[in-house]
């Protein structure tokens, strides 16, 4: 029986989004809290992201071997499991080693599964059913970094205050009475996690499709040395598509800005009013994204798909590219402005947030459409993204530096800059492929 992607794109893509947010950004709260040093938190929460860059290094192999949905539902088991480890190494004496190790497994296992899930959606979706429910998938894998990022920050809060002492509060508990409400709060939240992640794992042993069947036995009795071969076939395939090289610096360049953006709004918005920020609580930051920010996401993802299915991507790219990075232009008004009433602010967030769901379809669409057709789509899709995470990560991990420097204003000014050239790009990209699918003649 064949089943709507309705049962299984919204799903699939929020447990894609999860392990994701909750490795880059939300373990980073959690370590603060329990008392952490602040380098050691960055170093290693950075350093086990890897496997998001890395995982184009063995997507072709999972072509080779298994089949897509069973790597799906697997990884989906096996990224619970990591979370269920972490939340029982909170109370370790010496908890951090163990924590960065299972959130290493996390993100190497919740890696995998993106190869295996973009995969799934290219094979059982037709190039016109892929371009109309792009908005699901961009809107539910967006909706699980806010619900981690603001909804469980949000109930992490909750559980601190309940779990201080009577009469105190986070600031002024001792540092040992905080450190317990936080072991005890993030310990139910990784908790809650792990469950989530495993019953989204059996419910797709049931409803997540699967028209690849048994492998020729031939196939899987193939030598290593041929499996590697084919591997480095399947890579030096990827670079001699026509204009690959054009097609990577515009994947890069499309979420540059969003790059510097994103490690540096969260800090804007919590420092204090004297240093050029906005003086938020966690409170107030969990509600804007996690509620204002969701709904505002989710609609332009939502609208997006339908916008593209209507006039094609060819059609729309350039407007998407303005979309999604213009909004980011609200930042440089609060920075300046430093509005004290909460409306102005969490209007900003939810126009950003639109732009952002609205346009990011368009990055994805643009991957699955003009970089990875061919005989190892899902290979290649796996290659293209690994490189659009690169094109976030390389300018978060200057944005730092640059906005001690620069301060607030001027930094979210530079952003709007560095914008400019995917907008160059998208007004003259060369396509491959048409809007349905059938390959362009030069």
């Amino acid at each position: 029986m064949k089943r709507s992607p309705v049962t299984w794109v919204p799903t699939a893509y929020f447990a894609m989004g999860l392990p994701f947010v909750v490795v880059n950004m939300v373990s980073v709260l959690m370590f603060q809290g329990m008392g952490t040093d602040a380098a050691a938190i960055t170093f290693w929460t950075s350093l086990i992201l890897l496997p998001w860059s890395l995982k184009p290094l063995w997507s072709p192999l999972m072509e080779l071997f298994g089949t897509k949905k069973m790597y799906v539902t697997t990884t989906q088991l096996l990224t619970g499991i990591a979370f269920g480890l972490v939340a029982l190494s909170l109370n370790f004496h010496d908890f951090f080693a163990p924590a960065v190790a299972f959130l290493a497994l996390a993100a190497l296992s919740g890696a995998t599964h993106d190869v295996a899930c973009d995969g799934v959606y290219m094979a059982e979706l037709s190039t016109e059913d892929q371009a109309r429910y792009i908005g699901w998938q961009g809107a539910f894998y967006n909706i699980a970094k806010i619900a981690a990022s603001g909804g469980l920050v949000y109930l992490a809060g909750v559980l601190i205050k309940h779990a201080l002492p009577a009469g105190m509060t986070a600031e002024t508990a001792p540092a040992i009475d905080s450190i317990a409400a936080n072991r005890y709060a993030w310990t139910w939240i990784m908790g809650l996690l792990g469950a989530i992640m495993v019953l989204i794992s059996l419910y797709h042993i049931v409803i997540l499709p699967s028209s690849e069947g048994k492998r020729d036995k031939t196939a899987e009795k193939r030598s290593g040395k041929e499996a590697m071969r084919e591997l480095w076939g399947v890579l030096a395939e990827f670079f001699r598509k026509p204009y690959i090289w054009i097609y990577i610096l515009f994947i890069i360049l499309y979420r540059f800005g969003e790059g510097f953006v994103v490690k540096i709004v969260p800090l804007f918005l919590k420092a204090g009013r004297e240093t050029g920020g906005l003086g938020l609580d966690n409170e107030q930051i969990g509600i804007f994204y996690g509620t204002f920010g969701a709904g505002a996401f989710v609609l332009g993802s939502l609208l997006a798909g339908y916008y593209i299915s209507a006039r094609g991507l060819r059609r729309t790219l350039l407007s998407l590219v303005a979309i999604f990075n213009v909004p980011f232009i609200v930042y440089v008004f609060l920075a300046w402005w430093q509005p004290e009433n909460v409306l102005w602010i969490a209007g900003g967030i939810v126009l950003e947030y639109f732009g952002y769901g609205f346009g990011f379809v368009g990055l994805t669409l643009f991957m699955m459409q003009q970089v990875a057709p061919g005989k190892h789509r899902m290979a290649h899709y796996a290659f293209a993204s690994g490189i659009m995470n690169l094109g976030v990560m390389i300018p978060g991990m200057m944005s730092g530096w640059l906005c001690d420097r620069m301060g607030y204003t001027a930094f979210f000014v530079m952003v709007m800059i560095v914008t400019i050239p995917a907008f160059l790009m998208a007004w003259k990209l060369p396509f491959r492929y048409d809007d349905k699918g059938n390959l362009l003649t030069p």
